[in-house]
């Protein structure tokens, strides 16, 4: 993957939030976990969806992210997600996250409030930027409707992008909607703004139409074969087009599962660790009978997790 400093691109990761038999984050697990992905070239898009974000506090967020400080993980391969329905408490985890020299933030509209207007969005992304105040700042938006039922319409990317050119350096489109993303290719990307797809589904698509890369969650468990075909899909069309459906394949069987327990299942299964299976209320572990499923479905689509003993 090659990433500059103020240009991510490439497959990055939602990453897992490993927690304890006490409902705590496991500092360990996480860290390795995120080396894990490290190694194989996956960028950190921790605090993401699939990292039970909303579920974290924002200490443990803090605590969290120095973890990995810590741990000489390199901040530049970072994209903490840093949307939050409170703007103080966006602003301090996005200030923190530029302060530490990650490569970008991931930030959520905030998404309590539904309906509301596309003035008030652009108050609030330009509160955070106005009161970080740091040149280092790169935000990439987060368009996730089908979740945070908050989308963030072109017209606002367009204003956004028109007040702080520097700042707003890219978007998630996890909208599932493949003309949306193909919109904001045709519109921003020729003006600097990258686009990443909220799904391995689409990243031949975005890569042709000139995406920078995916932000997805089996990036968490599938790494290696989505960094493959990043690295080597203009080689071969044909064979970009296999490798695809071979990444579709693999992300069919997590889809018919809750994703995130699913995922967790998979890893738990790969390293014997039981614990993996861990999730924090609202979300419920995989059942005995759904975990032995998703097993032989995977096992179906030769699912592999090269050196996951490494996770346990």
């Amino acid at each position: 993957m090659n990433t500059t400093q103020h240009h991510p691109k490439g497959i990055y990761s939602p990453v897992l939030t490993p927690f304890n038999n006490d409902g705590s984050p496991d500092l360990d697990r996480f860290a390795r976990h995120c080396r894990w992905l490290i190694d194989q070239d996956v960028g950190l898009a921790i605090f993401g969806t699939n990292s039970e974000a909303t579920s974290l506090s924002l200490v443990e967020k803090h605590k969290l992210l120095d973890t990995l400080i810590d741990s000489k993980i390199p901040a530049q391969r970072m994209m903490p997600g840093t949307g939050a329905c409170a703007l103080a408490d966006a602003i301090e985890l996005t200030r923190h996250a530029v302060e530490v020299g990650c490569g970008g933030v991931l930030m959520l509209p905030p998404f309590y409030y539904k309906g509301v207007s596309e003035e008030g969005l652009f108050r609030a992304y330009a509160t955070v930027i106005d009161a970080v105040a740091d040149e280092r700042l790169r935000i990439y938006l987060y368009h996730i409707p089908p979740v945070s039922g908050v989308p963030i319409p072109l017209s606002l990317i367009s204003r956004l992008m028109k007040a702080y050119p520097k700042a707003i350096a890219g978007i998630k489109d996890s909208s599932g909607d493949w003309s949306n993303t193909e919109a904001m290719l045709k519109e921003f990307q020729p003006h600097g703004f990258d686009v990443f797809a909220g799904s391995e589904t689409f990243l031949l698509a975005n890569l042709r139409g000139g995406g920078v890369g995916c932000i997805t969650a089996t990036g968490n468990v599938n790494p290696s074969p989505m960094v493959q075909l990043y690295n080597t899909w203009q080689e071969n069309p044909s064979k970009a087009d296999a490798d695809q459906a071979n990444l579709d394949a693999t992300r069919s069987v997590f889809a018919k599962f809750p994703m995130i327990p699913a995922m967790k299942a998979a890893i738990a299964w790969k390293t014997g660790r039981s614990d993996w299976g861990n999730v924090r209320p609202p979300l419920v572990e995989l059942s005995t009978d759904q975990s032995k499923q998703l097993q032989e479905l995977l096992t179906q689509v030769n699912f592999e997790m090269p050196n996951a003993s490494s996770l346990a």
